[in-house]
């Protein structure tokens, strides 16, 4: 079993960038592929990213091609959601998974294990 926990949220303005990351404890982040995914106010919990075990494939949703980039660093454990460019409907909680795999998948009931999320907040 894996343990996540998000962080780097926050409020920013529109235009501005964050880093979310998401550390791993209990078992090795290299045998997961991971994903983010998000859940604003009254809607349902979305997929934004998702990273292979290598890091060689990638996956995003449409909203946020561009913008967005999912990265890890398996020897820290850790996989990172790089966010430029916001804009005041990216406000959300956001959530790192971790899944066993073997392909990347987009829907949030296919994943195996959650962070607590960590909410990002961007004001226009």
């Amino acid at each position: 079993q894996v343990q996540l926990v998000e962080s780097g949220g926050g409020l920013v303005q529109a235009g501005d960038s964050l880093r979310l990351s998401c550390a791993a404890s209990g078992r090795t982040l290299s045998s997961y592929f991971m994903g983010w995914f998000r859940q604003a106010p009254g809607k349902e919990r979305d997929f934004v990213a998702a990273i292979s075990w290598t890091g060689s494939s990638t996956n995003y949703a449409d909203s946020v091609k561009g913008r967005f980039t999912i990265s890890r660093d398996n020897a820290k454990n850790t996989v990172y959601l790089q966010m430029n460019s916001l804009k005041p409907e990216d406000t959300a909680v956001y959530y790192c998974a971790a899944d066993h795999g073997p392909w990347i998948r987009t829907i949030p009931r296919e994943y195996d294990y959650w962070g607590q999320g960590t909410q990002v907040t961007v004001s226009s």
